[in-house]
This record gives C-alpha cells, sequence and structure tokens, in this order.
C-alpha cells in the first residue's frame, strides 16, 4: 500500500476544487467545498474500516474466544474490552489521513479531535478492563478475604483525572505539565467552594459501583422521612417518593455517613417475610379430653397428626410405666399444642405461602398479654397489597378458629367487658 503523501494530497485538493470551480463556485467557496469533501471522504473510509472490524474482525475473535477453555478471555468480551479497543483503530486512522490537507490549520484541528476521541475511547477500554480484572479476581477464594475493588475504582479515578487533563491540554496547546503546576490550588479552591458537590460523586460513585441502590429500590429512612421507591440519582441528592406520593429529597453523602434499609433483598429473596403473633390466654390453656381428641380428628389438617401423636405418647408411657389415671403423670395433647400443629398444618397448606422458604409456628415467653403464638413464614408474592391479602387472610382464619381448641384470644378489657361482668354479678 502506497502512503498518501504531500503531492498526492495537493493533488486531492486541486481535483476538488477544479470540481467545484467548473460547478461555478468561487476560488475561497472552492477550496471550502473541497476541504469538506475531503473530510466527509476521509469519514467515510474510517466508518468503513470500523464495520469491517466490527463486522468480520470482531465476529472472528469471539468465535475463537467462545470456543477456548479460558474464563477471563469469556470476561473480556462480556465487558466489551475488544468492543471498545477497535474504536481507537478509525481514531488513528482519522488522525494519519488529516495530515492530507494542504491547510495546516486545518490539519491541527483535526488531529486534536481525533486524539480527544482516541483518548476518551482510551479511557473507557482501561475502565473496561479493570473491571474485567475485578470480574475475574472475584472467582478467586481470596477475593472473598481481600477485596480489591476499591482499589481499582481509586486508579479508575486517577485515570480518569489524568485523561481529562491531557485532553485539556491538547485543547488549549500546551503542556500537560503547566496543567498539573496549577492542580493543587485550583483542588484547595473547588474542595472549599464545591465541598456538598464533591462529597455528593463521592457518595454517588460508592453508592452504585458497591451496588448499595439502585433507581427502583425501596428504601426506609426514618431520619429525612423516607419511606418508597428510589426514582433519581442525581450527583448531589437521591430522590424517593414515598408511598403517600409526597417526595424526599436525600443528600446523597448522607446515605454513606448515614444507615438505612433497601428492600431490594427481598423482592430478590422471593418472599416477603410474616412475622405476627396472636396472644393466647393462659387461663384457657389444658390438657385434650378424650372428646376433643376425637373431635380434632375429625379436623383434616389434623387427623395424620392426632394419629401419630397419639401413638408416640402411648408408646412412651407404657415404656416409662406411667399411671396414666393421674393427668400429672405421663405425656398428654394439650390444647396449645394441637392448636400449634394444627396452624403449622395450616399454612404449610396455604396457597399463598411460598413452601421453598422456612415456615414455622412458635412459641414465645409469656408475658402480660398472654402467651403469643408466633407464624413465621413468607409471602410468595412480594407486592404490597397482595402481601397483605394473604396475611389477612391468614389471621381471619386464626382468630376464628382459636374457639375451637377452647382458646381465648387475650386482649385488655374494654368497657363491653366491664358492663358484661357488672351484669353477671347482679344476676
Amino acid at each position: 500500500m502506497r502512503i498518501i503523501s504531500w503531492e498526492d494530497s495537493k493533488d486531492m485538493k486541486d481535483l476538488f476544487s477544479n470540481y467545484f470551480e467548473n460547478r461555478g463556485a468561487k476560488d475561497g467557496v472552492a477550496e471550502l467545498l473541497a476541504a469538506l469533501a475531503i473530510t466527509l471522504a476521509i469519514l467515510i473510509v474510517c466508518i468503513l474500516v470500523h464495520i469491517i472490524l466490527k463486522k468480520v474482525i470482531l465476529r472472528i475473535i469471539t468465535k475463537v474466544i467462545k470456543k477456548n477453555k479460558l474464563e477471563w478471555d469469556d470476561i473480556l468480551l462480556e465487558r466489551k474490552v475488544i468492543h471498545r479497543a477497535i474504536l481507537i483503530v478509525p481514531g488513528i486512522l482519522f488522525y494519519t489521513l488529516a495530515a492530507i490537507y494542504e491547510n495546516a490549520e486545518l490539519t491541527e484541528i483535526l488531529q486534536r479531535f481525533s486524539s480527544i476521541f482516541v483518548m476518551i475511547v482510551f479511557a473507557f477500554v482501561i475502565s473496561s478492563i479493570l473491571d474485567a480484572i475485578d470480574d475475574i479476581y472475584r472467582t478467586k477464594p481470596i477475593s472473598k478475604i481481600r477485596p480489591i475493588k476499591g482499589l481499582l475504582q481509586i486508579v479508575k479515578i486517577l485515570m480518569f483525572i489524568v485523561i481529562a487533563i491531557i485532553i485539556i491540554a491538547i485543547l488549549l496547546d500546551k503542556s500537560p505539565l503547566v496543567l498539573l503546576s496549577g492542580v493543587g490550588a485550583a483542588a484547595a479552591l473547588f474542595s472549599f467552594v464545591f465541598k456538598d458537590s464533591i462529597l455528593g460523586f463521592i457518595a454517588g460513585i460508592m453508592l452504585t459501583s458497591n451496588d448499595m441502590l439502585r433507581i427502583g429500590d425501596w428504601i426506609e429512612m426514618p431520619k429525612y422521612g423516607a419511606d418508597g421507591d428510589v426514582i433519581d440519582i442525581t450527583l448531589n441528592t437521591v430522590k424517593v417518593q414515598n408511598w403517600d406520593k409526597t417526595f424526599v429529597t436525600i443528600p446523597a453523602y448522607a446515605l454513606i455517613s448515614d444507615s438505612f434499609k433497601n428492600w431490594r433483598g427481598m423482592f430478590q429473596f422471593g418472599g416477603r417475610r410474616i412475622k405476627r403473633s396472636i396472644y393466647i390466654d393462659v387461663n384457657s390453656i389444658k390438657f385434650c379430653t378424650d372428646d376433643m381428641i376425637e373431635k380434632y380428628k375429625k379436623i383434616h389438617y389434623l387427623k395424620d397428626y392426632i394419629n401419630k401423636k397419639e401413638k408416640e405418647l402411648e408408646e412412651y408411657n407404657i415404656a416409662n410405666n406411667i399411671d396414666t389415671e393421674q393427668k400429672i403423670n405421663g405425656r398428654r395433647m394439650t390444647n396449645i399444642g394441637t392448636f400449634r400443629a394444627y396452624l403449622q398444618s395450616y399454612i404449610e397448606n396455604h396457597p399463598g405461602i411460598n413452601q421453598d422458604k422456612i415456615k414455622m409456628i412458635r412459641q414465645l415467653a409469656a408475658g402480660d398479654n398472654g402467651v403469643p403464638m408466633e407464624i413465621y413464614a413468607f409471602t410468595r408474592d412480594t407486592a404490597w397489597v397482595n402481601y397483605e391479602g394473604v396475611q389477612s387472610d391468614i389471621f381471619d382464619h386464626v382468630y376464628a378458629i382459636a374457639g375451637e381448641f377452647d382458646l381465648r384470644v387475650f386482649q385488655s378489657p374494654s368497657g363491653y367487658d366491664i358492663n358484661t361482668f357488672k351484669e353477671k354479678s347482679r344476676s
């Protein structure tokens, strides 16, 4: 391939100039049109080269990477390192072909912009490489003990600062060292004037790079009155729309310095927790009589449990030679224990409960309000309205069924209770 010489560039310029002059353009206009035509031709050449690299070379490289057994090159491909790197070639080609202009000033301007383009693409390539390094490092067991993401973020920030200085130097036609000499004084001034912006910028980097916050996340931050969805993340603030449709703006750095609750994990988990208790009056707890046991055997969710439990208790009492005539001796079923077994079977068969997650009925320590019987499970649907519907449906049934086990749900005496007590006393 023959290199385009100065004589060739002059011939091309004269060729285009003569063409436009023959069409009636004046000398100055013809030269301008000739320069635009050459620029357009160079752009077309660069675009064609990029298309060839993307459609041919990149596809070949992609096939080679996917066929081999190496993992690190797949990560480079996923991080689009090669996709971005091929953009450097058209930039360098444009820089080289810009030298065909006879006008030195125009050549210098075009080469500056092509240099800036190459530097910007180079910055994104390095950024992708650093991200790929972090992904590769995370595949190693040591990454859990000594993560390097923070170090790579610092390197990335420094790299962007250096490239920004180089780009400014190219635009101003100054040495980057001259600009670096004034960075210290400028940094002190900017850090004082733009303190909030700098803190917000750093906080924003930490929030996004550590995946602490995303648009659409449901967060709670009582200190700032925030309880809703994140709808915008800017340089200085995070905008939250509360469930009552009000808006709250939180300083970005406050999300780093203070604590907040992010509900994203609940949605990713695939279940929303139910953790609520029903309080049983201690005075209603008792041993099950034979009639009660026969009654419980007719309950669908208790039939297998009662038969199994009867056999277990009978074997235990016989093995230990226990006199069961006295209720205090041996092991017996209680109404609260049977009620707990019923609730366990009930939530295990409830269509709204996620059966792949933990589910249990547990008895907590008794207090002034009676014995707490807690239901701990996860709903299938994480949507708020549907979750509340499932939870209410369960406790509607629980409150209604407690009386079938001769259990009383505890509540503080109301005016109705007091009046009822007085009427019974009078009679």
